[in-house]
């Protein structure tokens, strides 16, 4: 067992059975669910927007080379610097070099998953850049010392006290703030940063291939504000965020916010396409978009997994997962959570690092269900299961363990041998592992093929 697994299963266990935690976490994935309906209420066809939702995403995907060219094309002829990052390491070089030429001493940074992933606020503080995350709650995080707890609501494991607790002990404000009282504490401490920020750094929740340009989706005004004041923005954005048109946006936008917040349409939406123009009177002087790969093509490559890239990264199958609303999102260690999570993490780091990830699942389907863009997540998580043992990821005992089941399995004498006692005693004794994290089996006294038999023999 790898050293991230034992983690992975060390953390799951105390947050399994932590009552506290899962009432939170069920409180409010509870107010997200409840009015998820209504925001389905506006597509008179709901199924078929998803499906179509799913092949413009797979006409993306699958000409993802000529969009990303087109892309390139279109948004430096206004002026934007496009820059292809092959890993996170590479990205955050090209960041730091902007920095160092833009003299930058302060940064502020929208709430983006990818900058997560990359660890860009470690690497900035590591070169003396002040970075600031604007969005409340990356902000209530990095107050606190954590990675986001989901892809939607980084802070989703807080409570309001909780938040009051920490913003009392860390901005020296009076204990048992409300939340509305809270929210103006940050706005008011924000602000000055935006003003003062020589760079602004924000994700992308799509980028528009034949327009050359990137869209991002909000509720508080965090990132338009990050682009907008600093006078160079940087963009750091995975390429499977691609989408063909400007015109697929009205199907991405309302399916996005209504299976990730239960909204009709987010408070905020923006389109970026460059820099200031001579005719425009605000917006940054430049611009720069860093279009991430980080194993991306990993899955690109294998067409049983390619599916995965069709994410909008909306959050549903983490709110559908029973096993997400047990264990909590830090107990993956990665930037993504959840079903999704479990599905690309192996792809995007390495199989034998985070195998068990696609082992944390109970198959249930649930997370394929919600999924707005019907990407079969409970397929892939057994796909990444075929694939690691192909890769010879599984242990000798694994290995003979289900050689012993198989041959057992298509052998009826062999099946029909001992009663149910004994059979109890080799699965819950010997094959120890396999209920270290389940109940135990209980066989039956007779196999059916017995008591077919005794039931026919006249």
């Amino acid at each position: 067992m790898t050293n991230k697994a034992t983690s992975f299963i060390a953390k799951s266990t105390v947050k399994a059975a932590d009552i506290e935690h899962r009432r939170k976490i069920s409180f409010n994935i509870g107010k997200y669910l409840s009015v998820v309906p209504q925001g389905k209420a506006q597509f008179s066809q709901l199924a078929i927007a998803r499906e179509r939702a799913k092949n413009v995403k797979w006409r993306a995907i699958e000409h993802l080379d000529q969009h990303l060219e087109t892309f390139e094309k279109q948004i430096t002829s206004r002026g934007a610097k496009v820059i292809w990052a092959e890993d996170a390491q590479q990205a955050l070089n090209e960041i730091g070099k902007i920095c160092k030429e833009k003299n930058c001493k302060t940064l502020v940074k929208s709430k983006s998953m990818v900058t997560e992933e990359i660890h860009l606020n470690k690497y900035l503080e590591e070169h003396g850049i002040e970075s600031v995350e604007t969005d409340l709650g990356e902000y209530i995080q990095q107050l606190d010392g954590e990675a986001p707890y989901h892809i939607v609501t980084p802070a989703m494991h807080k409570s309001k006290e909780d938040v009051a607790r920490l913003f009392a002990d860390k901005l020296g404000v009076p204990n048992g703030l409300t939340p509305e009282e809270l929210t103006q504490v940050a706005r008011i401490n924000l602000r000055e940063k935006y003003i003062n920020a020589e760079v602004g750094v924000t994700g992308a929740n799509f980028i528009i291939a034949d327009i050359g340009a990137i869209a991002v989706t909000e509720n508080e005004g965090n990132a338009r504000l990050s682009c907008a004041f600093p006078k160079t923005h940087i963009v750091v954005v995975g390429i499977e965020k691609m989408i063909p048109s400007l015109n697929d946006l009205s199907l991405f936008w309302p399916l996005l916010s209504t299976y990730g917040t239960g909204q009709k349409v987010t408070v905020y939406n923006t389109v970026c396409a460059g820099p200031r123009q001579a005719n425009e009177a605000d917006g940054p002087e430049e611009m720069y978009v860093i279009l991430l790969d980080n194993g991306r093509t990993n899955l690109l490559a294998n067409p049983l997994t390619r599916e995965a890239l069709f994410c909008i990264r909306c959050g549903a199958c983490l709110n559908a997962c029973p096993v997400y609303k047990n264990i909590g999102g830090h107990s993956y260690e990665t930037a993504y959570s959840g079903p999704i999570g479990s599905v690309i993490t192996p792809h995007l780091k390495t199989m034998h690092e985070y195998k068990h990830l696609s082992y944390a699942s109970s198959l249930c389907g649930n997370c394929t269900e919600v999924c707005p863009v019907r990407i079969n997540l409970h397929e892939l998580l057994l796909e990444n299961r075929h694939e690691s043992v192909v890769q010879g990821e599984s242990s000798l005992s694994e290995r003979i363990a289900w050689k012993a089941w198989k041959t057992a399995s298509l052998s009826r004498a062999m099946m029909n041998m001992g009663n149910g006692k004994l059979k109890n005693k080799i699965v819950n004794k010997i094959f120890k592992a396999w209920t270290a994290q389940r109940t135990e089996l209980d066989f039956s006294a007779k196999t059916f093929n017995e008591m077919w038999k005794e039931r026919n023999k006249n």
